[in-house]
């Protein structure tokens, strides 16, 4: 039984297969927002003392 793979999902396949260079732009896009790599101990620390606390209803 074959499973279904809607048109997008075929067009995109497709359409990143004839365009790698995309493939390379997402991943440094990730990179600059998402996938952010491991923090030193110091750095750590400092973003734990610079918290905030927040009140337990924000919405007062």
């Amino acid at each position: 039984m074959a499973q279904y793979e809607s048109e997008h999902t075929q067009f995109m396949r497709e359409w990143l297969a004839q365009h790698p260079e995309e493939i390379r732009e997402q991943k440094a896009g990730r990179a600059l927002w998402w996938d952010k790599g491991p923090q030193t101990p110091e750095e750590q620390q400092r973003l734990k003392e610079s918290r905030v606390p927040q009140k337990a209803y924000v919405y007062s």
